[in-house]
């Protein structure tokens, strides 16, 4: 049977008729078990991302240290340690570090598999040694370095890689078990398969999938899964609010795959959310190809969507945005600066003009722009949108909104961690309550940090919104951007960004 795809555009606009409002939002939508449920799940000091990085560290620097020990005990007396060997000690590591990692070797379902993961380092070790002694023998080199070093460095390079994966396995172990290591999960319906999840994954040795609670539409006395001890949390309806109030990973989905109707449903109303949404395929008779699951141990999962922009990429985006942000504050700062004392010679007031905004997960953040109103006049919550010959517009105001030059306090907020250089607008707290009626989905704009400039942006969408086809174009090319996110796609909307700020004609 063929593999499961599901397009989340196709899930948000497959039939309104299908898809519950989302709640109105607010901590006083949930129950007392959910709300303390949210405030139990304290930040987690030790993340999959850390740990990945650890390992790295851990090979690339056992590996450097271990051929500097053997060129100091057999090489440094009897031969001339010249640069060749530093590099050496240092682009063998690196190569076999990046290697592994392509391979998956330091991502958290690694150290379940030692035995599998020892075999595949390995042989990766064993290829970045063959090609470096390749390249040796084609740039005639060979002569130059110690062949007892390079046969010792590589024979004992395989006993370090073993102990390092040997070790981080008994570490990740002992982490689950403590529980300082663990995903949080969310179990959504606690019928029969809901009961048969939940005892296979307390049968799995070192799972790490902490189950948080159980949202059932049912009540407590009609939810068999809530007679395992686990706590009933409230609704599905409610599932939204608390995943925007608990720090969760995962959310799994027990329903059998027969309830495409209820299934359907659900998709469209927790897509939103920035968290692995994972069907349960424990109790299911239909089988998927192998690549289709993925597994805790022996218990089946079927993927639906996984959060976007996250683990690497998502220190890869941070890194990006620290970098670029900086360079330009330093680089823009003259100009900055020009703007912000027009702002303060035309018209009275601060120059700063602070609005609450939606930012990740449906957060409210205080964005920097410069006053371009009469502060007399300024729209804190942005009732009223902004319209061609506004007069609550200052004539300054309307050269730098033209060219966005308002905006550029707001890489402050980059740096702050609040907004991203690319990503989806944030849009006003006003405006956000009125567009998700307007458009399905709405909210699944806010899986990713908003940003400065997006590829909604850059394709024209930007300035007045007065029609829902205005919004919906929005809408449809923030979900592009976050399902086809990388980092040569932010750098191509940057430096396409100022050349459509230049032809810009709908900025006010």
């Amino acid at each position: 049977m063929s593999d499961i795809t599901i397009d989340p555009t196709a899930v948000a606009s497959s039939g309104a008729a299908l898809a519950p409002k989302p709640p109105a939002g607010g901590v006083d939508t949930l129950s007392a078990a959910a709300i303390n449920a949210a405030r139990a799940l304290s930040p987690r000091k030790v993340s999959p991302v850390l740990l990945g990085a650890l390992a790295r560290l851990a090979d690339f620097g056992s590996l450097a240290a271990l051929g500097a020990a053997i060129l100091w005990l057999y090489v440094a007396g009897t031969d001339d340690v010249g640069l060749r060997y530093f590099a050496a000690l240092a682009l063998v590591p690196l190569a076999t570090v990046i290697l592994v990692g392509s391979f998956g070797g330091y991502s958290f379902g690694a150290y379940r598999r030692p035995v599998v993961q020892v075999g595949r380092t390995a042989g990766l070790w064993a290829a970045v040694f063959g090609c470096f002694t390749l390249v040796l023998f084609f740039l005639k080199m060979g002569e130059d370095f110690s062949r007892i070093w390079l046969a010792t460095w590589f024979a004992s390079g395989f006993l370090i890689l073993t102990a390092n994966r040997v070790g981080f396995t008994r570490l990740v172990h002992g982490w689950i078990r403590a529980g300082i290591l663990e995903r949080r999960a969310v179990l959504v319906g606690g019928g029969p398969e809901g009961v048969e999840l939940l005892r296979a994954l307390t049968a799995e040795k070192d799972n790490d999938i902490r189950i948080c609670g159980i949202f059932d539409d049912r009540d407590e006395t009609r939810v068999p899964a809530a007679r395992l001890g686990y706590p009933l949390l409230g609704r599905i309806d409610e599932l939204v609010e608390f995943g925007r109030q608990a720090d969760i990973d995962l959310l799994i989905v027990a329903l059998p795959l027969t309830a495409e109707r209820r299934l359907v449903e659900l998709l469209r109303t927790l897509w939103v959310l920035p968290v692995d949404i994972r069907l349960s395929a424990q109790s299911n008779q239909l089988r998927f190809r192998p690549r289709s699951y993925s597994f805790i141990g022996a218990v089946p999962f079927l993927d639906v969507f996984d959060r976007p922009i996250a683990d690497w990429d998502a220190v890869v985006k941070r890194t990006f945005d620290i970098v670029i942000a900086s360079l330009a504050l330093v680089a823009l700062s003259p100009l900055l600066l020009a703007a912000m004392a027009a702002v303060k010679l035309e018209s009275s007031g601060p120059v700063f003009f602070r609005q609450r905004r939606y930012g990740f997960n449906n957060e409210v953040i205080e964005v920097l722009k410069l006053r371009s109103m009469y502060h007399e006049r300024a729209d804190l919550e942005a009732r009223k949108a902004v319209t061609r010959g506004d007069p609550r517009v200052t004539r300054v105001g309307r050269i730098i909104r033209k060219f966005s030059i308002d905006e550029l306090p707001q890489l402050i907020n980059v740096l702050r961690g609040d907004l991203s250089l690319v990503g989806p607008r944030p849009h006003a707290v006003g405006h956000n309550e009125l567009w998700k009626e307007v458009v399905d989905g709405y909210f699944a704009r806010h899986r990713v940090k908003p940003g400065l400039t997006g590829w909604a942006q850059v394709h024209g969408w930007r300035g007045e919104v007065d029609s829902e086809e205005k919004i919906r174009h929005r809408v449809e090319h923030d979900l592009y951007y976050i399902e086809n996110w990388s980092v040569f796609l932010d750098l191509y909307i940057l430096l396409l960004t100022p050349l459509k700020l230049i032809a810009a004609e709908n900025a006010y």
